[in-house]
């Protein structure tokens, strides 16, 4: 794991924002009420790969 030396450093740092900022998009999309997007069906050609 990781020595408190690597949290003190630029990089440490770093990584503890974008940690942070992970969970915050992930509490944040789950707060998002999912009734209020309109279901949109298009039947748009769609391809296949082989």
């Amino acid at each position: 794991m990781f020595d408190r030396r690597f949290f003190n450093s630029q990089l440490g740092q770093a990584a503890l924002v974008s940690i942070a900022a992970m969970i915050a998009f992930t509490v944040f999309a789950g707060m998002e009420p999912m009734a209020d997007v309109p279901t949109l069906l298009v039947g748009a050609p769609t391809v296949e790969l082989a």
